[in-house]
């Protein structure tokens, strides 16, 4: 968590800009131009060794959390085991709104999803998405174990070393849009 510390002020900063769409490359998830996108949030995403999920609390505050997130599937949706009693989960109940962000191993770039989070109980999901090094924190995981998925809206990437650059003035690095059901 000390890591996380010096971003904390940027990360406000970057929820702040959620509402500001107008601005940088905007493109879609299946536009084949967005391959270089895609590969440079991958390799950031499997080089971070966390990820922030930011929450908003029932005053409107970003709450932000170190997790440990499953490897992201093809479409980047998210998946998170969590205490069924945590502080985020009542947060996920009344704004299912979310941010995930996830800085370069090397601190170079980062990834930071904006998505909308769900709630899931379901057994065979529960195994499917389960770490054996979690035992301990979930004794009982039938009721103790809970987890969170995040279906991303939009995804912004930026990586100076893989040549991918904000724009010159706003610095608002380029963001793709997925299809949201």
């Amino acid at each position: 968590m000390k890591a996380l510390r010096p971003f904390i002020p940027f990360i406000y900063f970057l929820l702040i800009l959620i509402p500001i769409q107008g601005l940088g490359q905007i493109s879609e998830a299946g536009d084949s131009s967005n391959n270089k996108l895609i590969s440079a949030a991958s390799e950031i995403i499997a080089s971070a060794s966390t990820c922030a999920l930011i929450t908003l609390d029932d005053e409107g505050r970003p709450r932000v959390r170190a997790m440990d997130p499953f490897s992201p599937e093809d479409d980047f949706t998210i998946w998170f085991g969590t205490n069924s009693k945590s502080r985020k989960v009542s947060q996920i109940k009344n704004d299912p709104r979310v941010t995930l962000y996830y800085l370069d191993g090397d601190a170079s770039g980062y990834v930071m999803i904006h998505g909308i989070a769900q709630l899931i109980d379901d057994k065979s999901e529960k195994e499917k998405h389960w770490k054996n090094e979690w035992e301990a924190f979930y004794p009982d995981k039938n009721e103790s174990y809970l987890l969170i998925k995040v279906s991303p809206i939009w995804m912004e990437v930026s990586s100076v070393p893989r040549g991918i650059n904000g724009d010159k003035v706003s610095w608002q690095p380029p963001m793709i849009r997925f299809n949201s059901n």
